[in-house]
């Protein structure tokens, strides 16, 4: 994608964010290859979110053990395939500085990324991770949305939801555009919602709320990990058990 390109898909990336109504999320798919980008794009979505638990999969490795050059290059595959804005899930950057993150979302003509709160299984210091997603959207001047996930949900920390707060209000402080408290179950979204400012990025999962119900209660903008590969993997599952008369 070229530069202007990347202008544009980032503009377009925002606007969908914007203004949407109750009931009424930014639904984000998550492509895990080509192919499957291809097929959301023609379904009509207007933009789509990479997985890297899918993506992790679609490679051969485990879920966080792909190695940076790998998934980079899997990024720039999807965005290559489809003519809708692509923003990428890339944990949290495989221990490149910011500049250099930066660097390889637009090289792979990404126009946002998922930049995550723990590593090794441990919440990283708020303060530490607030400067770090300041020092990658200072880098990118307006050029990648950047998605600040936050992992209170998934780690053992004592509060969640007050985690998660006090993350979200820093991670705004330092640019983040959209947050994105993964894991939080129904009952907080509304608070999540009412006390953090900006777009707020919820994960739906199959035997959850659906994308509907999820906007209501105040998400923004819905997204689904690894889910949607987990899925078609069933499928290709059937299918073998098919092929082989089981």
């Amino acid at each position: 994608m070229t530069a202007a390109g990347q202008d544009s898909g980032v503009e377009r990336l925002r606007a969908l964010h914007r203004g949407r109504a109750s009931g009424d999320p930014l639904v984000l798919p998550g492509p895990w290859d080509a192919a499957s980008a291809q097929i959301f794009a023609e379904a009509g979505f207007e933009a789509l979110a990479t997985p890297s638990h899918g993506v992790a999969a679609s490679l051969g490795h485990a879920d966080g053990e792909t190695p940076a050059d790998e998934m980079f290059a899997a990024v720039g595959r999807i965005v290559r395939a489809v003519a809708v804005p692509v923003t990428a899930d890339i944990e949290r950057g495989y221990g490149l500085a910011p500049g250099r993150i930066v660097e390889r979302l637009l090289d792979a003509g990404a126009v946002g990324c998922n930049l995550e709160d723990s590593e090794d299984g441990r919440m990283v210091g708020t303060e530490e991770q607030a400067g770090f997603l300041s020092e990658v959207i200072r880098a990118a001047e307006g050029r990648l949305l950047v998605n600040a996930r936050i992992d209170s949900y998934l780690r053992p920390v004592e509060d969640p939801l007050a985690d998660a707060l006090e993350r979200g209000r820093l991670y705004v402080e330092a640019g983040a555009e959209c947050l994105y408290p993964i894991g939080a179950p129904p009952a907080d979204i509304p608070v999540l919602a009412r006390e953090l400012s900006g777009p707020l990025n919820v994960l739906a999962t199959r035997d959850g709320p659906t994308p509907h119900e999820l906007g209501t209660a105040g998400a923004t903008r819905i997204t689904f990990g690894g889910g949607l590969m987990e899925r078609a993997s069933d499928a290709v599952r059937d299918m073998a058990r098919e092929l082989r008369g089981v």
